[in-house]
């Protein structure tokens, strides 16, 4: 396992004697040998609160000390350069999956918080022998669940410049650089994905970062609801009608839920291998004319590219032009595989995003951004504005050019935000479009690989097209039988699971139980795809000799 050692003392405390902040304290608890701040003790005893080190006054706490962050700053990067470097040397002291049972960490730490502080290199070896045992290792180069959450060098350092300079930029006068960066990064981002001109700041339109792409997802629906209400009526919210496919991700239906709409009013259009799951546009038609029969008001489109089971793609253009033609808002989820399409090769899998009222992607999934990073563009500004907007007093104002000014506060459903266009502007700039646009490249070639491996093994096949860096395969039904190819499959991911040196995901189409294969970590290399496809073909071969018997 990992060990960190910082200093040579054995003295309770974060002082000189260890060698971590040359001797200040953290907060105003004991320490032995050394005052807090820049006091020195005599080494025999504990100083408690704003007590006395022979004679002389402790300072008070002081939580934000340059010096202190210089130096146990300086240690922190070291701690997480060392855990990445080591899941690349040590890959056995690190089980992708982690193996620890429910309550673990309860029974290993105490059950109250300390009353006096305690040493920075103590909570490190803490971290390293009872927080990292506990965690799936998502940034593993053998990490192939669910989507990546990507990172790089350039999303961390925006991190630690967004948390140092800790501003909250709720309206423009609470910080103006953290709003106009993020006009500004938004309208880069949205010309690298060749979005519509409405979807700029330069227009009625514009974009905002969200922290997920949940909260996007809620924000247009709320947005999409209080402008029908307008023209129908506040009484009508009980006929408002909502579609996506049954591929659709869970968030649609949560938003729904949370904006009041009823969830029998919530139609989940079946798809199947026909389309390869995505959205079948006659099917939406024939749903909202059968509503719009039984006195419905159909408001809300929810499309998407790269869905969550199989990155399936909805047909847009054919979805936009029914969404206009009724009047609906269109909203296009491309939280995943929407970065894919800063790539010219795949900018096709959004054409028709024109005829959408609003697009998002999860620039911390494939662009590198970081947790949580989520650009959601809109069509028009103030449908968005006018549904979440609040005006308290305390927020009042008077600026020049008040209309160009943007508060964010009213983009969103929270008050407070974070800097997030930081990381995704420093992303953009320390690698370049282009850099940016080859490492997607490289994942999904990655993913064609495990791809051609698949349909190289007759015992497996590949279940749906693959478009992007997830690839849906599964052990291959025996005589025809569903349930024991299924039964087959469970326990083969399990067990692959459980060796801790891969991670996949599952997923059920049209009644299978699929295996996911996703390609997105950003240390992940031809290497550990291969590895990857010699474990599962090596537990699956009690399966094959069981057919063979």
């Amino acid at each position: 396992m990992l060990s960190w050692e910082y200093g040579n003392s054995t003295e309770n405390g974060i002082g000189k004697s260890n060698g971590i902040s040359n001797g200040y304290g953290i907060g105003n608890g004991y320490v032995n040998g050394h005052g807090i701040g820049n006091e020195h003790g005599n080494g025999n005893g504990d100083v408690y609160g704003n007590g006395k080190v022979n004679g002389e006054k402790v300072k008070k706490m002081k939580p934000m000390d340059s010096e202190m962050l210089r130096e146990q700053g300086h240690i922190m990067v070291d701690f997480i350069a060392d855990y990445y470097k080591n899941l690349e040397d040590s890959p056995q002291d690190f089980p992708v999956l982690s193996q620890v049972q429910p309550g673990y960490l309860r029974d290993i730490l105490p059950d109250s918080a300390p009353d006096h502080p305690e040493p920075l290199k103590e909570l490190l070896h803490d971290v390293s022998k009872k927080i990292i045992p506990g965690l799936t290792h998502w940034q593993s180069p053998s990490y192939f669940a669910y989507y990546a959450s990507s990172t790089s060098v350039a999303g961390f350092l925006g991190e630690m410049l967004n948390a140092g300079l800790s501003v909250v930029g709720f309206t423009w006068l609470a910080s103006p650089a953290a709003t106009e960066l993020e006009v500004i990064v938004l309208d880069w981002l949205a010309k690298l994905l060749q979005l519509p001109d409405h979807f700029l700041s330069t227009g009625n339109g514009g974009g905002v970062i969200q922290g997920t792409g949940c909260e996007a997802v809620l924000v247009v629906v709320l947005a999409a609801r209080d402008r029908i209400m307008k023209k129908v009526g506040k009484n009508s919210l009980s006929q408002l009608v909502v579609y996506a496919s049954d591929q659709t991700h869970s968030s649609f239906r949560k938003a729904c839920l949370i904006g009041g709409i009823h969830e029998e009013n919530i139609r989940l259009l079946k798809t199947d291998s026909s389309t390869n799951y995505g959205m079948p546009p006659k099917s939406l038609e024939e749903a909202i004319s059968s509503d719009l029969a039984k006195g419905f008001i159909p408001f809300f489109i929810c499309a998407t590219v790269g869905t969550t089971s199989s990155a399936a793609v909805d047909p847009l253009f054919p979805l936009g032009k029914i969404a206009e033609s009724y009047g609906i808002w269109m909203h296009v989820d491309a939280a995943y595989a929407g970065n894919a399409c800063i790539c010219p090769e795949f900018r096709e899998h959004i054409d028709g995003v024109e005829k959408a009222d609003s697009f998002n992607i999860n620039a911390h999934k494939w662009l590198f951004a970081n947790q949580t990073c989520s650009p959601l563009w809109v069509k028009d500004r103030y449908s968005l504005i006018n549904a979440l907007k609040t005006n308290p007093e305390y927020l009042e104002y008077k600026v020049s050019k008040r209309e160009e000014v943007v508060n964010y506060k009213d983009w969103q459903i929270s008050l407070s935000r974070r800097f997030r266009s930081l990381k995704l502007w420093m992303v953009l700039r320390l690698y370049g479009a282009e850099n940016l646009r080859n490492f997607i490249r490289e994942h999904v070639n990655l993913a064609k690989h495990f791809e051609d491996c698949v349909a190289q093994d007759a015992h497996f096949e590949v279940v749906t097209t693959r478009y992007f860096s997830l690839v849906c395969f599964r052990l291959a039904p025996i005589d025809g039988d569903e349930d024991k190819c299924n039964d087959q499959n469970r326990e083969l991911i399990a067990t692959v699971n459980s060796t801790g040196k891969i991670f996949i995901s599952h997923t059920a189409l049209s009644g299978k139980f699929i295996l996911r294969f996703a390609v997105g970590a950003p240390l992940t290399e031809e290497k550990h795809v291969t590895e990857a496809w010699q474990i599962i073909q090596k537990h699956a071969t009690k399966f094959i000799h069981n057919k063979k018997n």
